[in-house]
């Protein structure tokens, strides 16, 4: 069964609109953790929109499941990350206007880049793993480049209009698991996905884990974190 990795990025974005202290994503990656998820992720961007050092810092002392970083690949990010010894780290592409990750990292164009913080964060024994499209050329050369893992960006897929447009982004992420696979890259999902498109992965081997935020502090704020956590482990259960 794959697992579940809990974004609480907008925890701390619900904090910073009143610029307190309150509601806290630390005290929340516990609860997501008594809720049964494998892991917890938190994305620091430059800009500290959200997620702040400190955040990260007191997360990585307190999380016991797995605490996986997703960031950009600037000098700053990989200094925090080698301070910070994250479980994982996901390299992401990063623009300041956008409201959240917009697409996967492009190798083509940032293969040099990637690849030096690739070699840089295994020296010290931190996994990566890279934040790509669904597609072919890019999962290549996330083996070439010696990444552990690639996450597919399932974005397309959930946002698309018509079935048509769906089943052709699913195929995409269809093949892309079993290349990654193939390559003996490890594979994880996300970006996007809620408790109805969860459900079109059911059949879909090869995953490892889905990395999920969004949907599940939106649905926390109705029912409950813990609530919102149990419901989508026992959806990813039936797949």
């Amino acid at each position: 069964m794959p697992g579940l990795a809990v974004n609480v990025d907008h925890v701390a974005t619900l904090r910073e609109a009143r610029k307190i202290n309150i509601p806290d994503p630390v005290m929340a990656a516990g609860i997501v953790e008594l809720a049964g998820a494998d892991g917890v992720v938190v994305h620091l961007r430059e800009d500290r929109r959200h997620i702040h050092d400190r955040d990260v810092r007191i997360l990585r002392k307190t999380v016991t499941s797995k605490l996986i970083l997703e960031m950009a690949t600037t000098s700053e990010m990989i200094d925090i990350a080698l301070e910070i010894k994250p479980d994982l780290v996901t390299l992401v592409p990063e623009k300041r206007e956008e409201l959240t990750t917009e697409g996967g990292l492009d190798l083509h164009l940032h293969k040099d880049a990637v690849s030096d913080a690739i070699n840089i964060l295994k020296k010290e024994d931190i996994p990566v793993s890279i934040f790509i499209d669904p597609d072919p050329d890019q999962i290549e050369i996330a083996r070439r480049i010696n990444a552990d893992f690639v996450e597919i960006h399932t974005g397309v897929f959930c946002d698309a209009q018509g079935p048509k447009k769906r089943a052709e982004a699913f195929d995409k992420i269809v093949e892309s698991v079993k290349l990654g696979r193939k390559l003996k890259l490890g594979i994880n999902a996300g970006h996007g996905l809620g408790y109805q498109t969860i459900k079109a992965f059911k059949g879909l081997s090869g995953i490892d884990e889905f990395s999920i935020g969004h949907s599940i502090i939106a649905r926390a704020v109705i029912v409950g974190l813990d609530r919102a956590v149990r419901e989508m482990i026992a959806l990813i259960k039936e797949l």
